[in-house]
């Protein structure tokens, strides 16, 4: 990754130009699937446990969807890019099996 989120024109070990991979929105999609089930699943636990304020309950939630889903987010993004080229999708191309 080049930036937070933008993907290096090449990959800096092999030279593989990555400059057309389509991302797009499905690693954003699957960050708020997996940042929801998480974050809903520690909420219910915490107010089963404590019973805190209400306060207490938005300030754990929401700092922790923001703390997974901005360390996900890039995470996924490298996958998808990463299944693209391992699939030869997306101009990824080449002829015959991997070597």
């Amino acid at each position: 990754m080049r930036g937070y989120l933008k993907v290096q024109d090449e990959c800096p070990a092999c030279g593989e130009a990555l400059h057309h991979q389509r991302a797009d929105d499905g690693p954003a999609y699957l960050t708020i699937l997996v940042v929801g089930k998480l974050v809903m699943a520690v909420y219910l636990w915490v107010f089963m446990a404590y019973q805190p304020d209400p306060w207490v309950m938005i300030a754990l939630c929401w700092s922790l969807a923001l703390a997974l889903s901005l360390w996900l987010l890039p995470r996924f993004k490298g996958a998808f890019v990463a299944l693209q080229w391992s699939n030869r999708m997306h101009g990824f191309a080449g002829s015959g099996p991997r070597e």
